[in-house]
């Protein structure tokens, strides 16, 4: 039997790349990219892309994991209960995705605030006459509310900031700056021409976005979410949309993915991603790699950056680290 064969196996969940965690690892560990049963059996850590269901039924199937490292901030299917009443760490990565995200949403604002979608239909038709008929706008001295004001949502306030726009935040868990801070959702949609979503998928925020909160939206609003899927309900968007209490939506994350056609997805006014507003060349090779130092962290008894159960440590005692163990 080789060296290598006998080095402890990470798993990857997903599709993740080899040439990006290995060196990582290094001669730590094996990466299995495409792990079988008997991997799975065999694994201590496991690198999970966002579609990974890490469930009961999958760690009975890895019973000597140690550590998941989730490639973004995401767990809605990672349970993490069950993850942490066996030892279990869920590493994940929150800032690698930061500055793509943020990206991606003042990219789509500025998308559906300059109408590109519909001036280049206009171009592609030879209608170059009409263009006067397309109302252009500016994000320049426009108002941009942030709901969910953590590192993403910071993020692109600095950025819609640099385009010249006011910035509002309203945050539910933990409270934006006063300079910045707005008294509630109602207050700030009703002041805001472009807002973006930036918040994590709770029972508490399912939805957060419907019929209720959209009859206070300033009327000709842009409406971006890469957050998560949930946190609108697309029949009370595109209600507003098709009235004109929105003029824009943009869209990267949806509920369930891959998402089931709806109407809105049809609007001229609309633009969509599949979920990939995080996965630029820089920000997946920095979320691989976090992830590997994050399972690498765990397995060689360190502490990891990020944690999304905290107290995983204490199903576990304080003996051998899980790479000595082997």
């Amino acid at each position: 039997m080789s060296e290598l064969a006998e080095l402890p196996v990470v798993v990857g969940l997903g599709p993740v790349d080899p040439d990006l965690v290995s060196p990582v690892l290094g001669g730590s560990c094996r990466f299995v990219p495409e792990p079988t049963e008997a991997d799975l059996a065999l694994a201590l850590g496991a690198i999970a892309r966002a579609d990974a269901v890490v469930n009961r039924e999958f760690l009975d199937r890895a019973p000597r994991l140690r550590v998941v490292a989730r490639t973004g901030v995401g767990v809605e299917r990672v349970d993490l209960a069950a993850a942490t009443s066996r030892g279990i760490a869920v590493v994940v990565t929150p800032g690698a995705g930061t500055t793509a995200v943020a990206e991606g949403a003042i990219a789509m604002a500025l998308h559906l605030v300059k109408r590109f979608g519909p001036l280049t239909s206009l171009v592609r038709s030879g209608r170059w006459a009409a263009r006067g008929s397309i109302p252009v706008g500016d994000l320049a001295g426009s108002v941009l509310g942030v709901i969910g004001y953590g590192r993403i949502g910071q993020r692109a306030g600095l950025l819609g900031a640099a385009f010249g726009m006011e910035v509002l935040a309203y945050d539910p868990v933990s409270e934006p700056p006063v300079e910045v801070r707005c008294a509630d959702l109602r207050d700030l949609v009703s002041r805001s021409d472009v807002i973006t979503l930036h918040l994590p998928l709770l029972e508490s925020t399912r939805h957060l976005v419907g019929s209720e909160l959209l009859c206070h939206v300033r009327p000709g609003a842009v409406l971006v979410n890469c957050g998560r899927g949930g946190l609108i309900d697309l029949d009370a968007v595109y209600a507003a949309l098709q009235d004109g209490r929105l003029s824009g939506v943009g869209l990267d994350v949806f509920d369930p993915e891959p998402p089931k056609h709806h109407p809105l997805f049809d609007h001229a006014d609309v633009v969509l991603t599949p979920h990939l507003m995080g996965l630029s060349r820089r920000a997946t090779a920095a979320t691989f790699v976090d992830a590997a130092q994050g399972v690498l962290d765990v397995l060689t008894g360190q502490v990891p950056a990020a944690v999304a159960n905290p107290g995983w440590e204490q199903a576990t005692g304080p003996t051998t680290t899980a790479l000595e163990a082997t």
